[in-house]
């Protein structure tokens, strides 16, 4: 059957008007902190939409796109109803749940599914599901002299930003192993690949880069933490074979988050602060904010409280410059409710309780309910610091909350926090 070819988005392309696609990326995550919505909107994107791949966008982007241009419809804006773009739903004995596959994956995500694993051409597949219950997909390998371009590289960015989607809404541990599979593949490709020319070569370190890191994080929020700190360290030394100085900021903030998780807090600040001069010629008071963050969490693991404070203050003043256009589009999660988690773990590791449940609630009451990963791990937080604060029937209600909204959710870390709740109320 051919391939219908994709028709340009025309009217979108009207209403960015006069703004660059990465000036106009920028208003869109702008719109949408303004709604409490977090999506990694860049300057592909827009260029993806006006060339009409993107025939309707998935719900995060539907509200901000209807927040910035109210009184008009998906239709307005050059998109395709929703229920047109999914394909013919496939029937459903009677009395039988419809297929997940078919009714929680919207165009835009069968689209990424689709064309972040697969290219054309005679490379051998290797085949990993992403879908959690949907249809195999793979990464190309690449074979002799294989030339690797704009297909390849897109490939890899695309794998990056569904696992960070999925593990937004289900957690961890059903990921790990099967993204293993796409990380393999895409260091393959730097290995074996021919490179099409540097720019090629310089971005494709950079999402083998990510995807290394975004598995390492899929181990370490699943308690497999050799195992992330090895991706965390292969991501570091792609890093510095690039030249590539926010891969480097990124990989020294995981490295330190996972030092102070099992224990290594002086590594923890080593790799904080190595973070903090990696990132210091980029453009993104943010990402400082967070390494401040991580070094904070780190002097509080020490019980350091002055040199953990410092950081904090450190942390705060970065943060208040606001977002930039230097912000990395993995920082997405990093707004107000996570700032609070932060440091709400800060005073937790200092036995300040109180003050670490204060902010722990108000990282639950700032947080979006959409992302429900995050929300769970900070009422599960929030839990564990009202138990150890002596408020033992807040935290049963928190961690019944907890265990109520789990449903599609698997995390290592959040069951560890719930079973350390469980520990502290027996004792009243």
């Amino acid at each position: 059957m051919a391939m219908s070819r994709a028709v340009p988005n025309l009217a979108f392309r009207r209403l960015r008007g006069q703004h660059s696609p990465a000036e106009f990326a920028a208003a869109v995550r702008r719109a949408a902190r303004e709604i409490g919505e977090q999506v990694a909107c860049d300057a592909r994107y827009i260029g993806r939409v006006e060339a009409g791949e993107i025939r309707c966008p998935n719900y995060a982007y539907e509200r901000v796109f209807l927040h910035m241009f109210p009184g008009l419809g998906l239709s307005d804006l050059g998109f395709s109803a929703r229920e047109t773009v999914r394909g013919r739903r496939q029937a459903v004995p009677a009395g039988a749940a419809p297929p997940a596959a078919i009714t929680t994956r919207n165009d835009e995500e069968s689209d990424v599914l689709r064309r972040a694993f697969m290219t054309s051409g005679s490379a051998t597949l290797a085949a990993a599901s992403l879908g959690l219950g949907g249809p195999a997909v793979a990464i190309p390998s690449p074979r002799g002299s294989h030339r690797i371009g704009e297909a390849e590289v897109r490939a890899v960015e695309d794998a990056v930003r569904r696992i960070r989607l999925l593990d937004d809404r289900h957690g961890a541990d059903g990921l790990y192993k099967v993204a293993a599979q796409p990380l393999r593949t895409a260091y393959a490709l730097l290995d074996a690949g021919t490179m099409s020319r540097r720019s090629t070569e310089d971005r494709l370190h950079a999402g083998a880069g990510e995807l290394s890191l975004s598995v390492g994080w899929l181990a370490h929020d699943s308690g497999r933490h050799e195992d992330a700190r090895s991706h965390y360290a292969e991501a570091l030394a792609t890093a510095r074979v690039a030249g590539n100085a926010a891969l480097e900021a990124h990989a020294f903030c995981n490295t330190s988050f996972l030092a102070r998780d099992t224990g290594r807090f002086r590594e923890a600040v080593r790799a904080a602060q190595a973070g903090l001069r990696a990132a210091q010629p980029l453009d993104s008071a943010r990402l400082l904010s967070l390494l401040s963050l991580r070094e904070a969490g780190a002097w509080a693991g020490l019980g350091d409280r002055s040199a953990c404070e410092q950081a904090l203050g450190r942390a705060h003043g970065w943060f208040e410059r606001g977002p930039a256009e230097g912000d990395p589009e993995w920082m997405s999660f990093f707004g107000e409710p996570e700032r609070e988690a932060l440091e709400a773990g800060c005073w937790s590791a200092l036995g300040e309780w109180g003050r670490a449940a204060r902010h722990a609630h108000r990282a639950v009451v700032l947080q979006n309910p959409h992302f429900a990963r995050n929300l769970a791990l900070y009422r599960a937080h929030l839990a564990k610091d009202l138990a150890h604060a002596g408020r033992p029937d807040e935290a049963a209600a928190e961690a019944r909350r907890v265990a109520d909204s789990l449903d599609g959710i698997a995390s290592a870390r959040i069951r560890g926090l719930l079973s350390e709740t469980g520990r502290v109320l027996a004792s009243y």
